[in-house]
């Protein structure tokens, strides 16, 4: 009997045992976990943490160089002098104040709408990614303002007599001597500093001189791969030449089936602009014309594609052309025929979901383009359309959240490799100059091409 009873003394002793580390247990885990009362308390917390906006992102300082007046408005004064003579409407003779000059339209303004921008107040220049400073010590980036598109064009197709008229070449020359002289400009070879040259041969007789800066450029099919390349430079768009298109979606009024209007004879990749003529233009329902910039080509440039499904975009005399932004903010759906393109604002926008891409090759088979284009069903094209609305804010300078504040965006972005770049030049004492630059990077290496 007595062994029974100190049997069960060991089980009942066990029994309390296994009871009491249960409950201490159990209160160690209730004190972390919250109460029933605690809980929604908690989760109306994490969800604040959720929603919460991520630390804002310290703007990027400006300092916009104050250049002297002939490569600024001085170049809008020559352009409009020499427009004066056969009804182009021009100035006589120099003016006093250039500054009240209206820069002119054509295809590359952005150094226009920059240049104002950075003009604006502060309180006017909301959701930038940059601010202007107006001392330079205080600056991370330098601003040259220079007017090299509109310099290029000022002579555009009309004959100069030797040592007299605008010079672009002296113009060119004039701006990196003066660069040169800029403390801030030697400090660090100029990689600090960002020069619009939108058109493909803006600045060509200088690249080599500036080409350590940003440059802001429409394609690199003018420059060597040590000149310009995606790792230190930005792509923008070209200025649209068409007026936007403020209807809705939809093909009921786009009666055409592909539009293209422009010069059919290029250099370069641009040949092929004549071999789709050869190809489309006996077409239906196509529409292929030749022409050239002027105010009444762009009246019929504009009705064209704001009535077609499609708009062709060919390379020009270099891979890019101003067609496919007319064709964005136009709602008609690029068909574009360039190999070697690069567009603007790849890292936010993918061109594939608006945009037919196909290769040159491909497209120059007799029959194959409009028979391509005519299985695209309505579905499909209000889809395309549908994301050109969308984005095609970005392709429009004169949007407060357009092309300027993307192209700004971009700049910034550059900044961290332009401090590393700088950092690593002043520490580097030999470098074999046999070996590739680190700093350039060259895309689709392989040379392979996909199309729809």
């Amino acid at each position: 009997m007595a062994r029974k009873s100190s049997v069960l003394q060991r089980a009942a002793i066990a029994v309390v045992s296994v009871i009491a580390i249960y409950a201490i247990l159990n209160a160690s885990v209730s004190r972390s976990l919250p109460s029933s009362s605690d809980l929604p308390r908690q989760l109306i917390r994490e969800e604040r943490e959720r929603e919460a906006p991520s630390p804002i992102q310290p703007r990027v300082k400006v300092y916009m160089y104050d250049l002297p007046t002939r490569f600024t408005h001085g170049v809008i004064q020559q352009h409009s002098i020499v427009r004066s003579g056969g009804g182009g409407g021009g100035l006589k003779k120099p003016t006093n104040d250039v500054t009240a000059l209206k820069y002119p339209g054509h295809q590359h303004m952005h150094e226009w709408y920059l240049f104002s921008d950075l003009n604006r107040p502060e309180s006017d220049r909301s959701g930038s990614p940059i601010t202007r400073v107006l001392d330079p010590a205080d600056a991370d980036l330098f601003y040259v303002p220079v007017f090299s598109s509109l310099s290029l064009i000022v002579n555009a197709g009309r004959p100069v007599e030797p040592g007299s008229g605008y010079s672009d070449e002296k113009m060119q020359e004039g701006l990196i001597d003066w660069l040169e002289r800029q403390v801030w400009w030697r400090r660090n070879g100029g990689r600090d500093h960002v020069i619009p040259a939108g058109d493909p041969n803006a600045l060509y007789r200088i690249l080599d001189r500036v080409k350590n800066a940003v440059l802001l450029v429409s394609d690199f099919g003018r420059l060597r791969p040590d000149q310009g390349s995606f790792v230190k430079d930005v792509v923008i768009p070209y200025s649209h030449r068409v007026n936007i298109f403020t209807g809705d979606i939809g093909v009921e009024s786009r009666n055409t089936l592909l539009f293209f209007m422009g010069n059919r004879y290029r250099k370069d990749g641009g040949k092929v602009r004549d071999l789709l003529f050869q190809v489309l233009e006996k077409e239906g329902d196509v529409t292929i014309k030749h022409g050239t910039q002027s105010r009444e080509n762009r009246r019929a440039a504009t009705k064209g594609m704001h009535t077609s499904k499609f708009c062709l975009n060919p390379a020009g005399d270099t891979p890019s052309a101003c067609r496919l932004f007319d064709s964005i903010v136009s709602l008609c759906v690029p068909v574009i025929v360039s190999d070697s393109i690069e567009l603007p604002f790849e890292d936010v926008i993918d061109y594939r979901k608006f945009s037919i891409f196909v290769e040159a090759n491909v497209a120059l088979k007799p029959g194959f383009l409009v028979k391509m284009l005519r299985k695209i069903g309505r579905k499909k094209i209000l889809e395309y359309q549908r994301e050109m609305k969308t984005v095609r804010r970005y392709f429009d300078y004169g949007n407060p959240n357009g092309a300027v504040k993307e192209i700004w965006r971009q700049v910034s972005q550059k900044l961290p490799l332009i401090k590393l770049m700088s950092n690593r030049d002043k520490r580097l004492v030999l470098r074999n100059s046999t070996e590739p630059d680190c700093s350039c990077l060259c895309t689709n290496q392989t040379g392979v091409i996909t199309s729809i």
